[in-house]
């Protein structure tokens, strides 16, 4: 029986009672998640006024109450981002007992590392998710497991592997005969966990997808400063992070990386290639990659990811693309209407995941059964 918007615990049952709360961004899986929870989204209103600032009003009391909120990164995601804080906000100053996200896919999660001058965005959003009120965050495949440490809270990346390996059984018949192909050589740890599952090889594309850093715009290989003539003297220039001093020897130059010419270890010939990796954005790339494996003797060419964003053209690219033969790619991330009837797309529906997560913790349960025989891919 479905209860209206909350479970209500039993007579001296210790556990506060569940609201689930959705935003704008996916509401779709918002309800398929609260449809196998087994009760109704609660009622809150969210909205972008005339002058485009978003305002959020829970229509019904949540105080002492345990509150999940369902919002997925879209295409709209600084929109997504910030509707979400401005929810969590205001469930933690309406006294909610604890506030679970559940965020399927993870924005900015490419921005973790420190590139050149860049700034690491996923830990500043990671920041702010936590000093607007989050007690605990659900997701699912981090782009790096490393971006747990960013949270002040707890976070439970869950897998989308059982169910993209399944679709691979279901769908897929002669499925010994696929290779699964990493794109790029850091995928691979992924890629050779659901090879070994699968029993069936693997390969890996090098020389591809690295794009050449552009070093002369940024000063770093900038020459050491020369002296300005005064008079019968020299003053000299002495800046930062350059080689102003004598040294008794010089300090090596950095050698600049050379993009190798593409090749792949291992072979597709006669195979299935499956491309592998966490997210796929822009389609272009894993539409020239399937051309060089349909180039290497691959019979067909499948793309997958847990994450479809699919930006840009990608519905034109997949359509006309003639060597990619289909994307495979979960619900974590909305779609628009045309990619989400294109013949060539397959969403794999992994509501169930979160729906277990969600009743898991809500009843203090371990959560160690959704990742019972699921390597960290």
């Amino acid at each position: 029986m479905l209860l209206n918007r909350c479970f209500l615990p039993a007579m001296g049952d210790p556990r506060a009672p569940m609201v689930l709360f959705a935003g704008q961004s996916h509401p779709s899986l918002a309800e398929d998640i609260a449809g196998h929870v087994g009760v109704k989204l609660g009622d809150i209103l969210v909205h972008n006024l005339s002058s485009t600032e978003t305002e959020v009003k829970l229509q019904e009391s949540i105080r002492g109450k345990e509150v999940f909120i369902i919002q997925s990164g879209s295409k709209r995601v600084n929109n997504d981002v910030f509707e979400l804080l401005t929810m969590v906000y205001a469930c933690k100053t309406s006294s909610a007992r604890k506030i679970v996200a559940v965020i399927p896919y993870l924005p900015y999660s490419k921005q973790c590392r420190m590139r050149r001058r860049a700034c690491i965005t996923s830990k500043l959003l990671a920041k702010l998710m936590c000093n607007a009120g989050i007690n605990h965050l659900i997701t699912m495949d981090l782009h790096q497991r490393e971006i747990h440490g960013f949270f002040d809270c707890s976070v439970d990346n869950l897998r989308s592997s059982p169910f993209l390996l399944q679709y691979i059984l279901d769908n897929i018949p002669n499925y010994r005969e696929c290779v699964m192909v990493a794109k790029h050589p850091s995928s691979t740890r992924r890629v050779s966990s659901y090879a070994e599952r699968l029993r069936v090889n693997f390969a890996v594309v090098h020389g591809e997808l690295k794009e050449e850093e552009e070093r002369e715009v940024d000063g770093r290989t900038s020459p050491p400063p020369t002296p300005i003539q005064i008079g019968n003297g020299t003053l000299p220039i002495v800046a930062p992070a350059t080689f102003a001093c004598s040294f008794p020897t010089p300090i090596p130059r950095y050698q600049q990386k050379i993009k190798p010419s593409l090749s792949l270890v291992g072979s597709v010939k006669g195979k299935i290639a499956i491309m592998l990796d966490d997210i796929i954005d822009d389609i272009e790339p894993w539409c020239l990659l399937a051309g060089f494996l349909k180039e290497q003797g691959a019979q067909k060419v499948y793309a997958m990811a847990p994450h479809g964003i699919l930006s840009g053209n990608a519905l034109e690219l997949i359509n006309s693309s003639s060597s990619l033969d289909q994307v495979v790619i979960t619900n974590t991330v909305p779609l628009s209407n045309g990619l989400a009837i294109s013949p060539k797309i397959h969403v794999v529906d992994v509501s169930k995941m979160f729906a277990e997560a969600i009743r898991r913790i809500h009843n203090g349960e371990s959560m160690s059964a959704l990742f019972t025989n699921i390597t960290e891919d």
